[in-house]
Formats: C-alpha cells, structure tokens, sequence
C-alpha cells in the first residue's frame, strides 16, 4: 500500500509527552536584561468565560476554515508547497509571502495543540511540514517562488538537453537566493522559524525545527558573503525576533551574532528607504516612522537584542519610539498606521528630493484619521509584541496595558465572531456616504487578496493564554540557593495556570467574568514551600478605585493605575486572591491636536473601547450626540453565538437635514432624545454591513 505523507512523517517523528516541555512562546529564561519570563508554552487554559469561548472558537471553526482556504483553488498556498516539494507539478501562484502566511497558520495549530493535545492537528501538521522539509534546498534555502521557478527551469534544460540558465523570480537565476527585497523571503523565513520553534516546544518533535535550523544557517551564510544584499532584503523583518529566539533555544552564540548583523547592517545601503526604516541606521532612529508594520517588527527584533546584549543605546531608541507611537501616533484601539498611504520626511521640508511615499505609514504626530484609518492587523500585531518584549525587559506595567489593549480592540477586530472571516484593516467608522472607495474592503472575507492578516490573526489570538502570567527571573542568595519567586498577573481571565516555579510545582486558578466584570478571584490551589514570595496584581489603565482581599482580609494597598500591586507573603495551598476593580462607562477624548476626534468622545467600559452601529439606533448615525452626563447601563447581549455587553443610554439627536450641496452652514438644534445601545468595536459588522462609529460628538 501507498505511504501518505502523513505516515511516513509519523513513522519518524518521536512525540514527547506534555510533561517535557520546557519553554515559553518568548523564553527569556536566561536573557541576562529580562526582569520577568514566559510561563511554560500550555501551561495556561482558559477554563471558561470570555477567551474560553474564543479560544474554542478558533481551535473548532477558525483552524479548519483556513486549512480548506489553503488547500482550496482560490488558496492556493498548499499546492505552492506540493509543487515546490515534487509531488506535483505546477507553477507558483499567489503572492510571495504565501510561504509565511502558511507559517503563520501552521504556528496557530501547534500553540493549540499545546494545550489540546488534539490529534487531528498534530497530523496535519506533520502532513504540512513533510511537505516543507521536501521543499528545502540542501543549503537551507527555501521560498517556493523561487523553488518552483528552479524545478521547472531544471525541468526545462533537461527537455532542451542544454544548460541554459533559466532566470526565477529573484532576478539571479536558479542559483539565485534573496535578489529581490520586496520577495519577502527573509519574512517568510522567520515565520518559519518562529513556527518550528512554537511546533518543537508543543510536541516535542524536531522536524520542523531541523528545517529551521538548515534555514538560520543559510541566513548567516548569506550574511557573511552577502551582507549588501541581506542588508536590503528586510521587509517586515520577522526573521530579527526568530533568530534571537533561536539563539535562546540553542544557546549558540552565531544566532544571536546573526540577530546583531541584523540590526548593524541596517542603514548601510544607499538605496535605503524610510518605507522600510532603513534610509538611516536604526541606533539614529528616535520616532516611529515609515510602513508600520515593518516598523513594529523591526521594534520588537531591536527589543529582542537588547534583551540578549543589553546595549544601552538600543534601549535609549526604543524609549522614544515607544512614546512617540503611544502619546502621538496610536489609535484609542492599540491600531497603528494611520494612513494608506504618507509622505516621509512629512513633506513639510520643502526639499522634494528627499520625499518618499509611504504605504500603511505612521505619519505626523496627532495625524489619526477614522473612516479612513488603515491599522492593519498585522501592524496592530506588531505594536502587541513589541510591548510584550518592553514589558519583559522592564517590568513596567504600561506595556502589559498596551497588550491587552491590542487583543481585545485591535486584533480581535480582524476576525469574524464566528471565526471564518477576516479584516486586513480596521477603521473606526464606516459610512456609506463616504464619496470614494477604499483599496480594501470594509467587510471581512474569508479570503483576502493579501492574506498576511488572517493567520497572523489567527495564531496571535491562539496564544492569547500565555500572556497571562510572567514569573521573575530566578534569583540566588550569597550561600547560592534559589530564593522564593514571584508570580505577574498580566492579563484578567478564567483560567488555570499549572508550571513550576524554583523546580516546584505551581498552579493557580482565576474565576472572573472579565473583560465585562472587574471581579477576579485567584486562588493558589499547589505551591512548592517557601517557593513562592510574591504575587503581583497588574492594575489596568482604566481602573482608579479597586480592593484588595487575601483569605477575606482587606489589604492596605495604593491602587494606581499602570501599576502592579505586590502581595508579599509565603504562599500556601489554599489561599484566596480577590482583586474587585470599578468597572464603570468612561467618555474618553482625545488630545486636541487629534482634528479628526475634536470635541467628540469615544466610550470604554474596563479595556473594551465601544462604538454605536446604524442598527442600534432609530436615527441617523452622525446625528447621535453624546451629553458628558449620560448614563449607560450595561447590558448582556448575545451576537453570532458570542456573549458580551452592550451599553445602553439616552444620547441627544441633533436635527436631521440634508447636507447636499452643502459644506457649511449654521449650527442646527440637538434637543432631542434617542435611545442608543453602544457594542464592543471587537463586534461592530457581525450583523450585516452598515454604519458604525467610534468617536461621536460631545454635548457639555
């Protein structure tokens, strides 16, 4: 009988029970400048409540949804990979980075499967990275663009019974490797290898991350006899976060000599753009700027390496990057590039010489648009994983705040509630009257021309669980014995939590009705003696009045938001946290240097920004005014299957006159009333296409 690729994956690769796992998502254990660590990948469940309902949503509909696009005809990116592979013949079709698009998805399954341990999707990823390793070049190369173009070329001298070279897609001939810097090769190889990482630590299996390794090697090949040409070929540099995470695997110096070459070389080429943050080097860049995704990548690789080297000036960069997009470039959301397209400088200069366009760009300081708003996803992603890898570097609550932001507001925007449908940006407001059409559509699609977004998407909110917890780093006495540790509480949510803290047995439970419900209860149910000194309590940006009990007893602590609260004490079986944050309906405005949200408010109820669809209003949308006194009582709701809360109120109307032919006129009345009902923007347009706003007009 005929071996499917399946079997013969099985028959080779040796699974390592659940027990093995040692690392995190981004395991910093030894990172000498991280101040906290990734719990072990899995050891955190959602066991109910609000990411338990999406986490189940994504493992059942979302992963085979997409598994059907991928191997679909309009998909297309499993047969690249058949193709590229020999068992089938074929051209390459759909965009260059389709390759770590797959990654991506591929990456979704194992961080499922880590706390599943679902069968199905242990097969079909041995049956995807079979297909991978068969497609790899003996020197490590891969991108099946170009391997495609090779087999055929091969294909072609060999019927020709010549040796004539036949040119690929990376303009170099089938010798050719990393000749174009827009063929997104050195992205798709980091996606590769940040997957087979993620795929090794879930299932304990090498054979996606052999092929990783075969993949850095090339790279540092390449960067030693080609440092020009990889100099130019960064474009959404994923590939500067897996290699550092590759050398904290491996503990071999020549990835993290690579991660450093990465962030050198940039800068170096003549030709360099601020499109891509390389017309100058990265240690003279102190503002965000340029495509945002590229940027937000690059961000999160710098953090990386300075987590590694500890180079200061690294640090002194990131700083105020980091303040110039929060304080002046972000989205109330957490999204992040504003504009379609920019101009870099900011054409303010008056030397056009210098003027670049920039696509997806962060613009000027306070430049925040709404209906035409860009934030892809994959930028919102970016900024997510950017502070992530602050936050463990610093310890400072504010990055785990902009975490949290992002999932809840601007990444889970991108996917349908019932899992199958994606955005590729996300806008906060919608109107039909809008005069012109957007390159991209409003409504999210199972299928998306630019298909970056939805396994990006995807794969991130599939590991939504360990952001929740952080321990300290282990530390030593002067006698050298290992003093008790502390626990961080980034993220609200009802879990349970099962690790090991100073080589003993940790597991902590939460029950909580948050992102709705400020109430949370964790309760320590095994604990190693004297392992465990601290617990920290993080303090969200929105809450300003919260109390603390341990075993019942109030505890004297200053609540302040951006903050953790430290509960010191040996901890014991059985003892019972409860953290009950002021949960109440905030209007939020915007600096007045945002014209777009000038005297208008936007509404935000614990971490959820809302916004006010056509539907849920017996009136036209931009006539809705909201009084600074309104009351907006929260209501459970039920949308497509998911359960939340809604906000209902009485807003003011102002009157309904026609603007056509009209630019000005005089201020009408807004003496009337209307019943409005505002839902989280995570849900806007999961009932049917219509209007939508974030920001509304402020009544004094």
């Amino acid at each position: 009988m005929k071996k499917t690729i399946t079997s013969l994956v099985l028959a080779t690769a040796i699974a390592v029970p659940a027990a093995a796992q040692q690392y995190g998502l981004v395991d910093m254990r030894n990172s000498n400048h991280a101040v906290m660590v990734n719990t072990t990948l899995g050891a955190t469940q959602w066991t109910g409540g609000f990411w338990k309902e999406r986490f189940d949503v994504f493992h059942k509909a979302s992963i085979p949804s997409m598994y059907k696009t991928w191997k679909s005809k309009e998909g297309k990116g499993w047969n690249n990979f058949l193709v590229a592979s020999g068992h089938m013949e074929g051209e390459h079709h759909g965009p260059a980075f389709h390759d770590g698009d797959m990654y991506k998805w591929c990456e979704s399954l194992a961080a499922v499967y880590a706390v599943t341990r679902d069968p199905e999707l242990d097969a079909i990823m041995d049956e995807f990275i079979s297909l991978v390793a068969a497609s790899q070049r003996e020197d490590g190369y891969i991108h099946t663009q170009v391997n495609i173009a090779e087999l055929n070329a091969k294909k072609k001298r060999a019927e020709n019974k010549d040796n004539t070279v036949v040119g690929t897609a990376t303009g170099k001939g089938t010798d050719g490797a990393l000749g174009n810097k827009l063929n997104f090769e050195t992205y798709n190889l980091g996606h590769l290898i940040t997957s087979a990482l993620v795929h090794k630590r879930a299932t304990g299996k090498t054979t996606f991350y052999n092929v990783a390794l075969k993949a850095a090697d090339f790279l540092i090949n390449f960067a030693k006899t080609n440092p020009d040409e990889l100099a130019k070929c960064a474009v959404c540099p994923s590939h500067y976060m897996a290699v550092a995470e590759l050398y904290r695997e491996t503990g071999e110096q020549k990835y993290l000599d690579l991660a450093q070459t990465l962030i050198d070389i940039r800068g170096s080429q003549p030709d360099g753009t601020d499109d891509n943050q390389d017309r100058e080097p990265f240690r003279e860049q102190y503002t965000a700027r340029g495509h945002s995704v590229r940027a937000n990548y690059l961000y999160a690789g710098a953090t990386d390496l300075y987590v590694e080297s500890g180079e200061e000036q690294l640090m002194k960069n990131l700083q105020p990057i980091w303040e110039d997009i929060v304080y002046r470039k972000m989205y109330i959301t957490g999204g992040c590039g504003a504009l379609y397209n920019g101009v870099s400088p900011d054409g303010t200069d008056y030397k056009p010489v210098n003027w670049q366009q920039i696509h997806q760009a962060y613009g000027r300081p306070y430049q925040l648009p709404q209906s035409t708003a860009h934030n892809e996803t994959c930028a919102n992603i970016g900024n997510m994983l950017f502070n992530w890898r602050m936050l463990q570097a610093t310890g400072d609550a504010k990055y785990a705040d902009i975490v949290e932001t992002c999932l809840y507001n601007s990444i889970l925007t991108g996917i349908s509630l019932d899992g199958t449908k994606y955005l590729y940006t996300n806008p906060l407001r919608l109107s039909d009257e809008l005069p012109y059409k957007l390159r991209w559509s409003r409504e999210r699609k199972a299928l998306i021309s630019c298909f970056c977004c939805p396994p990006n998407t995807l794969r991130t909110l599939c590991e939504t669980q360990e952001y929740a917890y952080t321990l300290a780093k282990e530390k030593k006495n002067d006698k050298g014995k290992t003093m008790p540790g502390a626990l961080f509480v980034n993220l609200y949510g009802e879990n349970n939590l099962s690790t090991v803290l100073n080589g003993k047995p940790l597991i902590v439970s939460q029950k909580t009705g948050y992102p709705f419900d400020g109430r949370v209860e964790l309760v320590v149910n095994a604990v190693g003696k004297k392992s465990l000194e601290t617990i920290n309590l993080r303090i969200p940006e929105w809450c300003t009045k919260a109390t603390v009990t341990v075993n019942g007893e109030a505890q004297q602590v200053d609540i302040k938001p951006n903050t953790y609260v430290e509960l010191n004490r040996l901890w014991k079986k059985g003892d019972v946290i409860v953290l009950d944050m002021d949960m109440r309906a905030r209007l939020i405005e915007s600096h007045p240097l945002v014209e777009e949200s000038r005297n208008q408010v936007a509404i935000k109820r614990g971490p959820i920004v809302y916004c006010l669809e056509q539907q849920d209003v017996d009136a036209n949308i931009d006539n809705v005014v909201i009084p600074a006194d309104i009351k907006l009582v929260p209501v459970e709701m039920v949308i497509d299957g998911s359960k939340m809360v809604a906000l209902e109120g009485t807003a003011k109307l102002m009157d309904d006159t026609s603007w056509k032919n009209t630019l000005y006129r005089e201020v009408g009345k807004s003496d009337k009333s209307v019943k409005i009902r505002l839902i989280p923007h995570y849900a806007y347009g999961n009932r049917g296409m219509q209007d939508m706003t974030v920001w509304m007009p402020l009544s004094r």
